[in-house]
């Protein structure tokens, strides 16, 4: 194996820490079945999806961003007062403003912290990584915070089968710090962004073209809106695309790999991409069946998916992949350093 290490940073970026929530309760297909019309088998075999946690009433993607925080810090053994940014990736902000971020900068108490979110929609952990992992390698932090959250419960039309089976609730954060001599931590990323297929997958009020009103609210436009058909192509294409794009630059291939760690939007579509890749089942982490879409907090998610089945281990080289609303694609390749 050939790794391909650029001189192109004063210093190296690693994850150093990782904590993850969900809202404790569950919302089954069978539960679904009773909401619209739908089956158990019928979500099962074209998503993989069997259930997906909810939040209760009152609770916002704020609420959950603290707690994932809140568990990362823990692991780590850090105050929150250590942390210098934080990056919040959302499309289901608790308000437009302020910044989420700032909500949970006050909830966990991290005084003297600044941030900002960043919406990517289900790219949106990817692309907070590299943003927190720049900082880092800059120079300008040491400790950066980034968070994957969304409350797509929100936003979601449960009498739209289309829609409404795919999401979940959920949050995850990381913290990102130098790596330490001999530390390679984050290595590469490739992003890419389409915005010729916004219309494939959105909510199309609330913002300044559509301003909420009775009007928006009858039609229904602040829910998700989605061509499933569309968006299906564009993601089995290019997850596999930038992922290929990326491995090659590196001068590696998938049986180099440690894990794969896809955003989990339909087992279809990370299968198609493992296949193309030419990944072993072992390799290819998947837990959508038990939380659905989570949108930004599916890779967080997933990498503590990957912690707890023992598929993830200190030195491996991982591969870290998305496709989201916008169209929005990002990978990102890190040797695992924890």
């Amino acid at each position: 194996m050939t790794l391909e290490v650029r001189p192109r940073v004063a210093r190296r970026a690693k994850i150093s820490a990782l904590g993850t929530y969900v809202p404790p309760r569950i919302l089954t297909n069978a539960d679904l079945e009773k909401m619209v019309e739908t089956n158990d088998q019928w979500i099962v075999d074209r998503t993989g999806i069997r259930e997906r946690h909810i939040v209760d009433p009152g609770v916002a993607t704020s609420d959950m961003a603290a707690e994932a925080a809140h568990r990362c810090l823990a692991e780590r053994g850090i105050p929150a007062t250590d942390v210098e940014a934080i990056i919040v990736a959302t499309v289901t902000p608790d308000m437009l403003f302020p910044a989420t971020a700032c909500l949970v900068q006050h909830k966990i108490g991290a005084k003297g912290a600044w941030g900002f979110d960043l919406s990517a929609a289900c790219s949106g952990f990817v692309y907070a990584l590299q943003v927190g992992s720049k900082l880092v390698e800059s120079g300008a932090h040491s400790k950066v915070l980034v968070i994957g959250a969304d409350t797509m419960s929100s936003i979601l039309d449960y009498t739209d089968r289309s829609t409404c089976i795919l999401f979940g609730d959920g949050a995850g954060a990381v913290l990102i710090e130098p790596a330490e001599d001999g530390e390679l931590g984050m290595l590469d990323f490739l992003h890419e962004i389409d915005g010729s297929g916004a219309c494939s997958l959105y909510m199309p009020a609330g913002g300044s073209l559509h301003r909420p009103s009775a009007e928006t609210i009858e039609k229904k436009m602040h829910f998700v809106h989605q061509d499933g058909s569309a968006v299906y192509k564009y993601a089995v294409r290019k997850m596999a695309e930038v992922s290929e794009k990326l491995l090659t630059r590196n001068g590696v291939t998938g049986k180099d790999l440690g894990c794969f760690i896809p955003h989990q939007a339909n087992k279809r579509i990370i299968l198609s991409t493992a296949e193309r890749l030419g990944l072993t089942e072992q390799q290819v982490i998947i837990n959508i069946d038990r939380y659905g879409n989570t949108t930004a907090a599916t890779i967080p998610l997933a990498i503590d998916t990957a912690r707890q089945e023992n598929h993830l281990h200190r030195g491996d080289l991982v591969l870290i992949a998305s496709v989201g609303a916008g169209f929005t694609t990002g990978a990102s390749l890190l040797r695992w350093e924890m």
